[in-house]
């Protein structure tokens, strides 16, 4: 059984950190492609950030130079870095798994900007 756990999330200034992490079972993290993606309210999920097995990673422009994304397969745990954030990073942040035939999901981590 595939297990994708967040945690991390929070509250946050505008131009603060913050670090959400994803705990991942029933998979062979190591050549596991990852992701974050978040949802706001009203709107539909957008990736943030993704994780080749690798280790190579995209981000969009929207977070290009303030979110790093990365792994510790020793842990089976990915991590989304998220620094300078913006009252528009304001959404649910969910770990995303990419797995054989399926895709799979956390539960998602709040992570609220205040301005």
């Amino acid at each position: 059984q595939v297990q994708l756990v967040e945690s991390g999330g929070g509250l946050v200034q505008s131009g603060g950190s913050l670090r959400v992490s994803c705990v991942a079972s029933g998979i062979i993290f190591s050549i596991a492609a990852m992701g974050w993606y978040r949802q706001a309210p009203g709107k539909q999920r957008e990736l943030v950030a993704r994780i080749g097995s690798r280790g190579s990673t995209y981000y969009p422009d929207s977070v290009k130079g303030r979110f790093t994304i990365s792994r510790d397969n020793t842990k089976n745990t990915v991590y989304l870095q998220m620094n300078s954030l913006k009252p528009e990073d304001t959404a649910v942040y969910y770990c995303n798994a990419p797995y054989g035939q399926d895709d799979y999901w956390g539960q998602g981590t709040q992570v609220t900007v205040s301005s």
